[in-house]
């Protein structure tokens, strides 16, 4: 890494910014790289509606007056870091966000007063977050968490914030030695033990009261478990560009990827580490393949994409979905992709041409609970990927956890049914609708379902038997991965028919 790098500066805090030509400045060299640029990004995503997925790309700044005084007082940039510190960053954001609940109970109960903790000032409190991860979850040695975290608080706040860093990080490097580290009791009722259980597996309390209901307890903290575990990632291969799943494989081996074969799809290949190897080759950016999970691409076999025939996509952005069922068209046939996000369906459409898939794929900006009334025309099969709370990808999106609300449910749930009802008018008579989504809540799968049924006496259910293996087969005929049995992203899918 070199001591100076190239970046574009914001200036007048208090006001709009003001863009100056990029100049260069020195790194701080005082503090640790990767932990400064750890620090700035979970403030982004807590404080400034960020998702950690989409802040893994490398050279993304700060786009606002705040978080770029932030990144100017620590002096780096993501732009600045080598491979190792990059991989170092997405250990820690990635786990410091999946423990962040049970990394505050033990910052709490080390601090003398509670109002310590409720009136830490933000940029500190990530820090403090940071080394705990560090030691307690990742067993950095002590004394590099302890000096670079001080240093670090020191650099970015204030020589009182790097002693309170140093007193916190030493009383619980003395707790993890003598295994004296706090923990809540699982006893009590169902509320105590869901409120303990919460802390200790670092979950909301009210998604593990409503697993220990559907799920019971044990599975429940099997789930959780799950989530909090390293996410492997499921390459696919583009077959639209021609790239098969051989050459995929050729290009892993010599990048010195492991790599294991999917059990499920042919197309489909299953990383556990490598993936900024994979980027930096230039097999995303060159449209040779996709990151895909599993889970969805049972999906598409489940819609049974087949040349010549007219899908729609329904709520196609950003995208996955809509690019593996064309390209299983080999060219005959049309999947029109609508969505109500103009910017990521142009995100889509720039892929699609970008993957030789753009002459049968077409976009259409719309809302779908409108669309049908401006829309006469009717398709040969209907995918509905419907809005959910993602309970099923929490492995991978560890910040999706703290941005679900119980109170979402409800409102996702009346959503899903007008989307439904909405999509149901799009099928030809004897089309299927293919209804899925990403959770493994039964109120968002199962239920809508059956809610649809009742409401549309013209569809029945055809079991997806025929399209998937029998350990993704519910009694019911539907198709559902279980992230605990078959270690893959949570989802849910149903074939329905029209009989008129």
């Amino acid at each position: 890494m070199s001591k100076s790098a190239t970046t574009t500066n914001f200036v007048c805090i208090g006001g709009p910014p003001v863009h100056q030509e990029p100049k260069t400045h020195k790194l701080n060299l005082d503090i640790s790289p990767h932990r400064a640029v750890s620090a700035v990004r979970l403030m982004r995503i807590e404080f400034g509606g960020a998702f950690a997925d989409l802040l893994n790309e490398k050279g993304k700044g700060s786009g606002d007056n705040e978080m770029g005084y932030v990144e100017r007082t620590l002096g780096f940039c993501t732009r600045d870091l080598d491979d190792r510190d990059l991989r170092l960053v997405t250990d820690i954001v990635g786990g410091t966000i999946r423990w962040r609940k049970y990394l505050d109970y033990l910052i709490l109960s080390l601090c003398h007063d509670p109002n310590t903790f409720s009136h830490m000032e933000p940029l500190l409190l990530q820090i403090l977050r940071i080394g705990f991860y560090e030691i307690v979850k990742m067993k950095v040695p002590s004394y590099a968490v302890v000096d670079e975290n001080v240093q670090l608080a020191k650099v970015s706040l204030r020589p009182g914030a790097g002693n309170m860093v140093n007193g916190i990080l030493r009383k619980l490097i003395l707790l993890k030695e003598t295994n004296s580290l706090p923990s809540p009791q699982v006893e009590g009722d169902d509320r105590a033990q869901a409120r303990a259980l919460a802390i200790l597996h670092s979950h909301p309390v009210w998604m593990v009261r409503r697993w220990m209901k559907y799920l019971g307890c044990e599975e429940a903290i099997k789930l959780m478990m799950w989530n909090n575990s390293d996410p492997s990632f499921s390459l696919r291969a583009n077959r639209g560009k021609g790239f098969t799943r051989s050459e995929l494989v050729s290009r892993l081996e010599t990048l010195k990827v492991p790599y294991e074969l999917s059990p499920h799809l042919d197309n489909f290949v299953r990383i556990q580490t490598g993936m900024q190897s994979v980027i930096q080759d230039g097999l995303l950016k060159e449209g040779l393949c996709s990151v895909q999970d599993e889970s969805a691409g049972l999906v598409v076999s489940i819609v049974d994409p087949q040349p010549g025939e007219t899908i729609i996509d329904c709520c196609a952005a950003p995208g996955g979905k809509t690019l593996f069922m064309a390209a299983c068209l080999s060219g005959q046939g049309m999947v029109t992709a609508i969505d109500i996000n103009k910017g990521r369906l142009r995100i889509l459409k720039e892929t699609a041409k970008l993957q030789q898939l753009d002459d049968v794929i077409t976009t259409v900006h719309a809302d779908l609970r409108t669309f049908p009334e401006d829309n006469c025309v009717t398709y040969d099969k209907v995918l509905l990927d419907a809005p959910c709370s993602g309970l099923g990808v929490l492995s991978k999106r560890a910040d999706l956890r703290w941005n679900r609300k119980s109170e979402d449910m409800e409102e996702l749930k009346s959503l899903q049914d007008e989307l439904l009802d909405s999509a149901s008018t799009l099928v030809k008579a004897g089309g299927v609708l293919i209804y899925s989504t990403c959770s493994i809540d039964p109120e968002e799968n199962e239920e809508r379902v059956a809610a649809f049924i009742l409401r549309h006496q013209e569809y029945s259910i055809d079991s997806v038997e025929r399209y998937v293996s029998a350990e993704f087969l519910t009694e019911e005929g539907y198709y559902f991965s279980s992230p605990v049995k078959n270690s893959l992203d949570g989802a849910f899918a149903a074939r329905l028919i029209r009989h008129a």
